[in-house]
């Protein structure tokens, strides 16, 4: 299964950043490949200062060796390895009316010291953080998450939809980072889902992610914007980098497994600001939206 899941986002990073350079038209990614001491490495690849994508990266990864401590207390293990892989991206337009994405789709497994396998799960999702918003482009985000669940149970796009909302929160602000998505993990093998069920319906999310997210980009990257529009981005990027940092678990494991730093937080926009007690204009398209942040509320 380790196998097929990373030839499969090998493809994927392909898929998704020859698209992207399309429609930014202006740069180009960057690939920088880098090993890890402990074992594995990755495929990074970086988007900067395009004529429509202000930073990005869509980075791919298979990583093994030794649970660390950290990760065998969380797992409530004494000795174990592991592998994982996965495909980590975010992209951080320059135009505030074009939201910035995140997705990610990984698989984990772990093994005893003889090496055979004693966990295995896939995880991931995709969410949007919008800027201003467009609810004709959240309706559409979600659509396209909830067509792609539904092939396989109904009852998985309700579900995933309420744990990235519950996920993607600032809790030290109380308002969500942005308008969610879906967000699923530890998705293992069961009565109802066998472990290839589970990659094919990894793959079918990850394969919808454009499908999501392009016409959107296409819609709003030629609107007009204000420099105060361009400032109320900034400090909504802020709010962005405090969940990578403080809650993201993505970012967490790739820091107690000595990930590669560079590919981990190449999440964080290039220009950011935090304003002291800053709160929008009571009725403005700004208020607008942080009302939606702070209570989730349901697209479709």
């Amino acid at each position: 299964m380790k196998d097929k899941f990373y030839q499969y986002i090998q493809a994927l990073q392909n898929t998704i950043t020859y698209k992207l350079e399309e429609i930014d038209g202006k740069a180009k990614f960057q690939e920088d490949l880098w090993e890890r001491p402990e074992g594995g490495g990755g495929r990074t690849r970086v988007i900067e200062n395009g004529q429509v994508f202000e930073k990005g990266g869509v980075n791919i990864s298979a990583v093994h060796g030794e649970l660390p401590e950290t990760m065998r207390n969380h797992f409530g293990v004494k000795d174990a390895n592991f592998f994982a892989c996965g495909l980590s991206l975010v992209l951080h337009p320059k135009n505030p009316m074009v939201p910035t994405v995140h997705a990610n789709w990984r698989y984990f497994e772990m093994y005893n010291q003889e090496g055979e396998i004693v966990d295995q799960w896939f995880g991931g999702g995709q969410d949007l953080t919008p800027y201003y918003l467009f609810e004709a482009d959240a309706v559409h985000f979600h659509r396209t998450c909830k067509t792609a669940c539904d092939k396989y149970n109904p009852n998985f796009y309700p579900t995933y939809k309420k744990r990235c909302d519950e996920y993607f929160f600032n809790s030290h602000r109380h308002e969500a980072r942005g308008i969610g998505g879906l967000f699923f993990d530890y998705c293992k093998a069961s009565k109802d889902m066998s472990m290839e069920n589970w990659y094919d319906f990894v793959t079918e999310v990850g394969n919808s992610f454009l499908d999501a997210y392009v016409p959107i980009v296409e819609k709003r990257k030629e609107l007009p914007y204000t420099k105060a529009q361009r400032s109320w981005q900034e400090i909504r990027r802020g709010r962005y980098v405090e969940f990578n940092l403080v809650h993201d678990k993505g970012t967490l494991f790739g820091l107690k497994t000595n990930g590669r730093i560079e590919s981990i937080l190449m999440s964080l926009p290039p220009h950011v600001q935090w304003v002291y007690n800053h709160q929008p204009e009571k009725g403005s398209e700004e208020d607008k939206l942080m009302e939606v942040l702070k209570k989730p509320i349901e697209w479709i």
